[in-house]
C-alpha cells in the first residue's frame, strides 16, 4: 500500500470495509440528513445514531484487540503520523450506509459497553484500552473538519510541532532531536520528565540501576539544552527576539526551578544525584563576563594620531563599554525579564573587566603621559563620560559600581602626576628662556605684531603653566586646586630666571644691531604675563606683587637702556639754566622739548600702555631736572620783581612741560603742580602765605624735605634766616604724615 512506511506493519483496521457516516448526514436536525421535522420529531432516534457509531468504534476495538499475532491498536507508535491516510470516499458512504441500518441493534450492547467503558475509566484499570480507543476516534474522525477547525492540510503542516497530549510525553530519543535541531519548545516535556523520574525514585517504582541509566539520560539532554539556551544568550545582538525570548522564558524557568529546590532543603529520593541548583543564571553571568573580558581585551588598532599603546587601550575600552552598555539599554532590555536585571549584569562585568586591566596595568611603571591618562579615565572620563552619560545615567543609578581603581592607589597615582608635572613645567619653562636668549644674543630680530615688537616666550610661558593647570583639574578640581600654588612657585621661579637673563643681556650685547629692538620687544612681554597674574590666576594681592616685582625691574631696566641716550643728549641743555642764571629760561627749554619729541618715533613699537609709561618716566624727567637746576643755590635774588619774573618764567616752563608730555600721552598728573607751586613759594613775600603753600606742597609731595625747601628759600634772598628757619618747621608737622606714592625729591639730591 503506498500509505505505509517500508517495514511498517500494516494496521488490521486497514483491511476492514468500516463504514463511516460523515457528521453532517447523521447529526438530528442537519439539512444534509433526515427531513427537520422528523428530526424534531424522534429526539431518541438522533442519539440512537450517535451511540450506534461509538458503538462501531468500539467493538472494531475489541476485535483488534482480540486478532491472534496482532499489536493492540493503542501500539500506535509502529504507524508514523505521515503514514495515517484518510479513508477513501466509498469507505466513508460503506460506513455510513452500515451504521444506519444497524443503529437500532447496536444500541442495547453499546450502552451496555459504554458503561463498562465508564467504570473501567473511572477505577483506572483500562489505559490502554482508553488509549486505543482514543486513537480509535481519532481514525474515525480524521479528516472531517468541524467548525472552527483547521483544515487537513494546514494540520498535516503543523503536525510536527502541535504539542503531544499531556498524558504522553516524548521520548528520549525525540526530546535529543528536538534538542539537536535547536527546538527550545522541548524544555517543558524535559522538565516534566525530570519530575516524573523524581516521583518515581519516591515511590520506589524503579531499581537504583534504572534511575541512574534514566537520570543520565535526562541530565545529558539538560546538558544539550543548557549549550542551545545559552548559545542564544552568548549573542544576544545577533538573535532574533522570538528565540531570545524562548531562550530567557527557559531560563527564568530553570532559576525558579533551581529556588524551589533550595526552599524545599535536602533531596529526599534515594537512588538520584543531586542536581539542583543547576545554576544557568549564574552560568549566563559568567558567559557575560567573559563577553565582556573578550570585548575590552581585544588590541586596538594603531592610529595616525601619535597616541601611545596605554592611551589607545583607554579610548578602545571607554568607547567599547559605552557603546555595549547602549545597546544593552535600547536592544536587550526590552526582550529581558526585569528580575535578570540584564543592564547591571553587563555593567559590572564591563567595569570588573575595565578595574581588571587597569590594576594590572599600575604594577608597571608608567611614563608621565600615561599616568595622566589613567587618572583622567579613572577619576573623570569613566565616571562622567560613561556612567553619567545620557543614556546610561538613569539605568545604572541602583547600580554600585565604585571607582575602578582603589582610593589608596588613586592617591599615590595623584601625588607622582603633580610632582611629574612641576618637574616638566620647570624643565620647559627653562629651554623655553634659553631659545629666547639665544636668539637676543644671536641678534635676531623679533617679530612685528601689528607695529610692535614681539615675542612668543610670555605666551609660551603662559601655555605651559595653563597646560599644566588645567590637566590637574580635567583629572578633578581638587587636584586642580592642589597644583596651583605649586605652578605659581615655578612662575616665580621663572621670571626671576627671567630678569637675571635680560640684565645679562642688557649689559653685554648693548652693541649688537637689534639691541633695542629686542629691548623692547622684552618690555611688551611684561603685559601678556600682568594680565594672566590679574585676570586668569587671581592671585591674592601680596602674592601678585611678589609675582611682578620681577616684571617691574624687567620693565624698569628696559626703560633706562632706551632712554639712556636721550637723557644724556638733554644733559647739557639742563646745566644751560644755571650756566647763563636763568637769562633764557623759555628758549632753553624749548630746545629740551624739541629734542624729546625728535626721539619718540624711536619709542612708537612698544605696546600703548607701555609708551604710556615710558612717557610718563620722560615726564618725570623734565619736572626732576628742571627742579634740580632750582635748587643748585646758584641763583639769588633779592627784590620781590626779580623773585616774581623768576617765578613767572618757571610757571611757563611749567605749562610748556604739562602741554607736550600730555599730547604725546603722559598720565603723569601727579606732576601737574610740582613746579606751579614751587613757582608761588618763590613769588610770595609773606613768611605765613609761603608756610601755607609749603604745608600743602608736602602733602602732594611727602619726599620734600628740608633740604628741597632750603635750596628753594635761597633763591630768595630777602628773607630772613629766622622767617626760613619758621618755614622749614611747617615740615616738621607733616614729617610721616604721608608715605610717598610716588618719587620725585628723593630722585634728586641736594648739597
Amino acid at each position: 500500500m503506498p500509505w505505509l512506511q517500508p517495514g511498517a506493519r500494516p494496521c488490521p483496521a486497514a483491511s476492514f470495509q468500516v463504514s463511516r457516516v460523515p457528521l453532517h448526514r447523521s447529526w438530528p436536525g442537519s439539512p444534509h440528513g433526515q427531513g427537520a421535522g422528523e428530526g424534531a420529531a424522534s429526539l431518541d432516534g438522533g442519539e440512537a445514531q450517535f451511540l450506534a457509531r461509538v458503538g462501531v468504534m468500539l467493538k472494531m476495538l475489541t476485535f483488534f484487540q482480540g486478532l491472534p499475532g496482532q499489536q493492540p491498536v493503542s501500539g500506535a507508535p509502529d504507524f508514523p503520523r505521515s503514514a495515517q491516510k484518510l479513508p477513501s470516499t466509498s469507505e466513508a458512504e460503506s460506513e455510513a450506509s452500515m451504521s444506519e441500518a444497524s443503529s437500532e441493534d447496536l444500541v442495547p450492547s453499546l450502552e451496555a459497553e459504554v458503561a463498562t467503558d465508564r467504570d473501567e475509566e473511572e477505577a483506572g484499570k483500562k489505559k490502554k484500552k482508553s488509549k486505543g480507543l482514543a486513537t480509535m476516534i481519532s481514525v474515525f474522525t480524521k479528516g472531517r473538519k468541524k467548525k472552527g477547525q483547521p483544515s487537513l492540510s494546514e494540520t498535516e503542516g503543523e503536525s510536527e510541532s502541535s504539542p503531544r497530549p499531556p498524558a504522553q510525553l516524548p521520548t528520549v530519543e525525540e526530546l535529543k532531536a528536538d534538542l539537536e535541531r535547536g527546538r527550545l519548545e522541548a524544555a517543558r516535556p524535559l522538565l516534566a520528565l525530570e519530575l516524573e523520574l523524581q516521583e518515581a525514585a519516591a515511590a520506589g517504582r524503579a531499581s537504583e540501576e534504572e534511575l541512574v541509566r534514566r537520570q543520565s539520560k535526562v541530565e545529558a539532554l539538560y546538558a544539550l539544552l543548557r549549550d542551545q539556551v545559552l548559545g542564544q544568550l552568548r549573542r544576544p545582538l545577533e538573535a532574533e527576539p522570538e528565540r531570545l525570548r524562548q531562550a530567557l522564558a527557559v531560563l527564568a524557568e530553570q532559576e525558579r526551578q533551581d529556588h524551589a529546590a533550595a526552599a524545599a532543603g535536602p533531596p529526599g529520593c534515594p537512588g538520584l544525584a543531586t542536581t539542583r541548583p543547576r545554576g544557568w543564571l549564574q552560568l549566563w553571568r559568567d558567559g557575560v563576563a567573559q563577553a565582556a573580558a573578550e570585548r575590552l581585551s581585544r588590541r586596538p588598532a594603531a592610529d595616525a594620531e601619535g597616541r601611545t599603546e596605554a592611551e589607545r587601550t583607554f579610548l578602545h575600552m571607554g568607547r567599547t563599554m559605552k557603546e555595549d552598555l547602549e545597546a544593552v539599554v535600547e536592544r536587550l532590555k526590552p526582550l529581558f525579564p526585569a528580575d535578570i536585571r540584564v543592564v547591571a549584569a553587563y555593567a559590572e562585568s564591563y567595569h570588573a573587566e575595565f578595574a581588571s586591566q587597569l590594576s594590572a596595568l599600575t604594577q608597571f611603571e608608567l611614563c608621565q603621559r600615561d599616568t595622566y591618562m589613567l587618572l583622567l579615565w579613572v577619576q573623570n572620563l569613566y565616571p562622567n563620560d560613561i556612567l553619567n552619560s545620557p543614556k546610561l545615567a538613569p539605568e545604572l543609578q541602583g547600580v554600585r559600581l565604585g571607582t575602578l581603581l582603589p582610593p589608596t592607589q588613586i592617591r599615590l597615582l595623584e601625588a607622582t602626576f603633580l610632582s611629574n608635572e612641576v618637574a616638566s613645567v620647570r624643565e620647559l619653562t627653562a629651554r623655553a628662556l634659553e631659545l629666547e636668549s639665544n636668539r637676543w644674543t644671536n641678534d635676531e630680530a623679533p617679530q612685528r605684531l601689528d607695529g610692535h615688537c614681539h615675542s612668543e616666550l610670555a605666551i609660551d610661558i603662559i601655555q605651559i603653566i595653563s597646560q599644566g593647570q588645567a590637566k590637574a583639574e580635567s583629572i578633578t578640581l581638587d587636584l586642580g586646586a592642589q597644583i596651583k600654588p605649586l605652578l605659581l612657585e615655578e612662575l616665580a621661579r621663572f621670571l626671576r630666571s627671567y630678569q637675571h637673563a635680560f640684565d645679562g643681556f642688557l649689559e653685554r650685547c648693548r652693541q649688537l644691531r637689534n639691541y633695542r629692538a629686542n629691548v623692547i620687544a622684552n618690555i611688551n612681554n611684561c603685559l601678556p604675563f600682568r594680565t594672566s597674574l590679574e585676570q586668569q590666576w587671581q592671585t591674592p594681592p601680596d602674592l601678585r606683587s611678589s609675582l611682578l616685582r620681577p616684571l617691574n625691574e624687567l620693565k624698569s631696566h628696559g626703560f633706562d637702556t632706551l632712554l639712556q641716550s636721550l637723557f644724556g643728549d638733554l644733559k647739557p641743555l639742563f646745566k644751560r639754566f644755571t650756566q647763563t642764571r636763568w637769562a633764557a629760561p623759555q628758549q632753553t627749554l624749548e630746545e629740551i622739548v624739541s629734542a624729546v619729541a625728535e626721539r619718540m618715533p624711536e619709542f612708537s613699537e612698544l605696546q600703548d600702555c607701555f609708551r604710556e609709561e615710558l612717557l610718563e618716566a620722560v615726564h618725570l624727567h623734565l619736572v626732576k631736572e628742571y627742579i634740580a637746576r632750582l635748587c643748585k643755590r646758584r641763583l639769588v635774588l633779592k627784590t620781590a620783581e626779580q623773585q616774581q619774573q623768576l617765578a613767572g618764567h618757571v610757571q611757563a616752563n611749567a605749562q610748556l612741560i604739562q602741554q607736550f608730555c600730555t599730547q604725546s600721552g603722559s598720565r603723569a598728573t601727579w606732576l601737574h603742580d610740582a613746579l606751579p607751586t614751587l613757582a608761588e613759594i618763590i613769588r610770595l613775600q609773606d613768611p605765613s602765605a609761603i608756610k601755607i603753600e609749603v604745608a600743602t606742597y608736602s602733602t602732594l609731595y611727602p619726599d620734600f624735605s628740608k633740604g628741597h625747601l632750603s635750596a628753594i628759600l635761597a633763591i630768595k634772598g630777602n628773607l630772613s634766616s629766622s622767617d626760613a628757619k619758621s618755614i622749614r618747621s611747617i615740615l616738621d608737622i607733616n614729617t610721616g604724615a604721608h608715605e610717598p606714592s610716588k618719587a620725585l625729591f628723593s630722585l634728586i639730591k641736594v648739597g
